[in-house]
C-alpha cells in the first residue's frame, strides 16, 4: 500500500490533562492532519488491512524556509548550503506516532503495534506532505 497526504506533517503531542481523567492532545492540527491521512489511506485503490507485522516508510516533506532561497533576482534559486534534511522540529517519533494512529484509526492496521521495521525521514520538499509506504514483513 502506498499513498501520498498533502500538507504540512504534524506530530503527535504529549497529552494534558484537562480534568475528570480526560486527557486531549496539545496540538490543534493534529485532528485535520489525522483526518487528512486516515482519508488518503481509505482512498487507496489497492487499500487492504494488514493483520501481521509491517514495515513501513514515511517520507515527512516540509515546506522551505525562505532563507534557503536567494534575494533580488536569485530569489527563485535555492542556496548551495540549503539543507535536504529538515534538522528542526517536529520530532521525527512523534510525526510517525501520529500516522500510526491515524492508520490504526483508518482500519489500515489492527495495530500501529504491528509495525516491526520503520524507515522515515524529514526532508524540504516544495510539495509538503507524507509520503507512506506499507507491506508486509
Amino acid at each position: 500500500m502506498e499513498f501520498f497526504v498533502p500538507g504540512v506533517p504534524v506530530a503527535q503531542g504529549s497529552k494534558r490533562h484537562v480534568g475528570k481523567g480526560i486527557m486531549v492532545e496539545q496540538l490543534k492540527n493534529l485532528g485535520p492532519w489525522r483526518e487528512a491521512v486516515i482519508n488518503a489511506a481509505l482512498n487507496v485503490e489497492t487499500s487492504e488491512v494488514f493483520f501481521g507485522p509491517v514495515r513501513a516508510v514515511i517520507t515527512f516533506r516540509f515546506p522551505r524556509p525562505k532563507h534557503h532561497f536567494g534575494t533580488g533576482r536569485n530569489a527563485e534559486k535555492l542556496k548551495l548550503s540549503a539543507p535536504i534534511y529538515k534538522e528542526s522540529a517536529p520530532d521525527l517519533d512523534k510525526l510517525v506516532r501520529a500516522v500510526g494512529d491515524a492508520l490504526t484509526q483508518a482500519g489500515v492496521l489492527r495495530d500501529d503495534a504491528l509495525i516491526v521495521a520503520l524507515a522515515a525521514a524529514k526532508v524540504y520538499d516544495e510539495h509538503p506532505g507524507a509520503k507512506v509506504v506499507i507491506t508486509n514483513a
